[in-house]
């Protein structure tokens, strides 16, 4: 039995054991390994980023066409013997391509074009093997964060989804007797707007897993609205200029007027509208679709430097810095814009151009990012 307490006793003289409070409750209890996770997006991203250089030199150097069939399995294994060489090229011989364009072409010369559309190709193969070993690996060990199971899968069927575009757009230009020297542009947007779609996919979870989910909740109150809808509007701009890039690609249009700011000495293309019907100018006439290209990129241009001002205003450095950051590669990507035009697009300033818009892309998704999950700083890092 229980003694009485005495009345002067100290209170807490008897040990007492109370839980502990854990920091970050929020966080408890939600599993996984986001560093982990994040770092195998970050491997990802960088494939992709590396599909998208070596799928512009494919085509820039007219490879694509080299490999006229889809084997998604067996042509991972290129011809091993002097035989397959010739069987490949055999069938090569037999579109439009070669008969047009390629006449001249001997047993070596196909090989060179070969290469470059077989290394796009197997790229595409280790982007899916990293991602699927990489999201079963994550599942079965139970490292996968709550909530990121479905959200996960998506780059992935993105990607699968990529490997059928990639064909359907090859699959135009495999041709006899209709004049096909190259595969169709719009296919190519779509092919190259997809890629972009699965960079920018893989960039978003990678900078959400690199905080934690309190930290995201406690910086979305403090949100700046105005600022994402400005930076979410530009992000949509900029996409719209990469797939018009890609109808320049497409038709070469980018090396079809070398002069700058006029266009063969005029402010509109001569013969920009040559085909019937009307619509197929906005996508077959080099002079049109340069035009529409320059006249998206001023535009993109001017409603940067809008989107820039405002994000200098903001309260929050790191904010302020990502925004200075897009406005700075958005200068250098005008400068090459240029550089190509007057150079007529040759191949190493035309890949440095393409590579250049995966920047610009990332940097505005990074300085939308942080528009909606703002970093705090100290009084003095503000001041700073």
């Amino acid at each position: 039995m229980t003694g009485q307490r005495k009345l002067f006793e100290e209170v807490g003289t008897e040990t007492q054991t109370r839980p502990a409070t854990a920091p970050g409750g929020i966080d408890r209890g939600r599993g996984g390994a986001r560093g982990l996770v994040r770092a195998w997006l970050m491997v990802l991203f960088a494939l992709v980023v590396a599909m998208i250089a070596v799928g512009g030199l494919t085509r820039l150097t007219d490879s694509g066409l080299s490999i006229t069939e889809w084997a998604p399995v067996a042509g991972a294994v290129p011809p091993m013997s002097v035989e397959d060489w010739q069987a490949e090229f055999d069938k090569y011989q037999q579109i439009d391509q070669f008969h047009i364009q390629n006449q001249w072409m001997e047993l070596d010369d196909f090989k060179r074009i070969y290469w470059w559309e077989w290394g796009h190709r197997q790229l595409g193969r280790v982007i899916g093997l990293v991602w699927a070993i990489g999201y079963l690996g994550f599942l079965l060990t139970g490292k996968i964060p709550q909530g990121w199971k479905g959200r996960l899968i998506i780059p992935g069927a993105l990607g699968g989804l990529q490997g059928a575009i990639g064909w359907w757009m090859v699959s135009s230009g495999v041709t006899l007797g209709e004049g096909m020297t190259s595969v169709a542009s719009y296919r190519l947007a779509v092919h190259l707007g997809l890629a972009f779609v699965i960079l920018g996919v893989l960039a978003w979870f990678a900078m959400k897993l690199g905080r934690t989910e309190r930290d995201l909740m406690q910086a979305h109150r403090i949100s700046e609205r105005k600022l994402y809808g400005l930076s979410t509007g530009l992000l949509h701009f900029a996409f719209l200029q990469i797939l018009i890039g890609a109808l320049v690609a497409g038709i070469d249009a980018g090396r079809s007027y070398t002069d700058w700011p006029l266009m063969a000495g005029q402010i509109f293309p001569p013969n920009a509208f040559f085909a019937e019907p009307l619509w197929r100018n906005f996508f077959e006439s080099p002079g049109l679709v340069q035009f529409i290209h320059r006249i998206v990129g001023y535009l993109l241009a001017a409603f940067g430097v809008v989107v820039w001002l405002r994000g200098r205003r903001s309260s929050h450095p790191r904010t302020r810095f990502a925004f200075n950051l897009v406005f700075a590669v958005l200068a250098v990507q005008i400068m090459l814009g240029i550089m190509n035009v007057l150079y007529a697009a040759p191949v190493g300033l035309a890949i440095i151009h393409q590579l250049v818009a995966v920047a610009l892309f990332v940097a505005i998704l990074r300085a939308r990012f942080l528009s909606l999950y703002p970093i705090t700083t100290s009084l003095k890092e503000t001041r700073a």
